[in-house]
């Protein structure tokens, strides 16, 4: 059985290679606009807020990990934060390149690990629209062993640190996704999975999708009338199906042309196209290059 969420991670290719041990004393608070890259952290001890735009407050405590999507502005501050006039703390770099939150030469309330998720996909826009707009976990044992390890790494001053501290947050990337699915409150691919309708139909898109799919046979797939999965679908997803599915078919064919594993026809076929020249109409149209004029700009770069 094929694994939506297992493709979209394989497609992402993400990576954590940029990371910083960030700890707080006293009151501070800090803001971040929308970066256009995934922000990361995990709480290695102490506890102190978060509020992204448009949400309620959030309380994080030692454990927890918080992945934002790209899109959305935050600010993260001490569980007693400054008043609202006061200016946004400017953190202060200290040894072996920790940074400082708040009062200088106290003890810390606080320490984070930092940072932001780099993806090798060409499509990583489509890709991190399938994801939640925040996932917070919290509880799980299994990240929690993962955490644990990550707070060891990053407070240790071993060889191949940043190796090994950049490959235990990749790992912590996925099973936050994998923890956060049932969960996800934003709509996105996680949602869709979670919704017990929907789920059968989007891994029935995922294992076939050479399979000239309409509306109705995917409402079949999810025991739904037509306008009923058409609304569920749309609402859990953020796009409508048929969306869905070009936006994908196109992922996919990206992915082929960029790997260069066939010609246009071959990877046509694959993604569900009766012939070369309406998939060469679609590409162009949803990318802005033909086929084989994206997979030679692929190859030259």
């Amino acid at each position: 059985m094929v694994d939506p969420l297992a493709e979209v991670v394989t497609l992402l290719q993400p990576r954590a290679p940029f990371s910083k041990v960030v700890s707080g004393a006293g009151r501070w608070r800090v803001r971040r606009a929308g970066s256009g890259q995934p922000f990361y952290c995990v709480l290695l001890d102490g506890a102190c807020r978060l509020e992204v735009d448009g949400r309620a407050p959030v309380d994080l405590v030692q454990g927890d990990f918080v992945l934002i999507a790209s899109v959305s502005g935050f600010t993260m501050s001490s569980m007693t934060p400054p008043t609202a006039s006061d200016a946004d703390t400017t953190p202060v770099a200290l040894l072996h390149g920790e940074f400082r939150l708040g009062a200088q030469g106290e003890p810390p309330d606080v320490l984070l690990l930092v940072g932001h998720c780099v993806f090798g996909s060409p499509d990583a826009a489509l890709l991190v629209s399938l994801l939640p707009q925040l996932v917070h976990v919290r509880g799980e044992p299994r990240l929690a062993t993962i955490v644990q390890l990550v707070a060891d790494e990053s407070r240790a001053q071993r060889a191949a640190r940043d190796v090994i501290l950049a490959r235990l947050l990749e790992v912590l990337l996925i099973e936050s996704l994998r923890c956060s699915a049932g969960t996800a409150a934003s709509p996105g691919l996680l949602r869709g999975l979670a919704d017990e309708r929907l789920a059968p139909a989007l891994r029935r898109i995922h294992e076939n999708m050479k399979h000239p799919w309409t509306v109705a046979q995917l409402a079949k797939e999810a025991a739904l009338s037509r306008s009923a999965f058409f609304e569920r679908f749309s609402r859990a997803l953020g796009m409508a199906p048929m969306a869905y599915l070009l936006a994908w078919r196109m992922a996919l064919a990206k992915d082929l042309l960029r790997r260069q594993e066939g010609g246009v026809a071959d990877v046509a076929e694959r993604v569900g196209y009766a012939s070369a020249s309406a998939f060469s109409v679609a590409f162009t149209r949803h990318v802005g290059l033909p086929p084989a004029r994206y997979a030679r700009g692929q190859a030259a770069s």
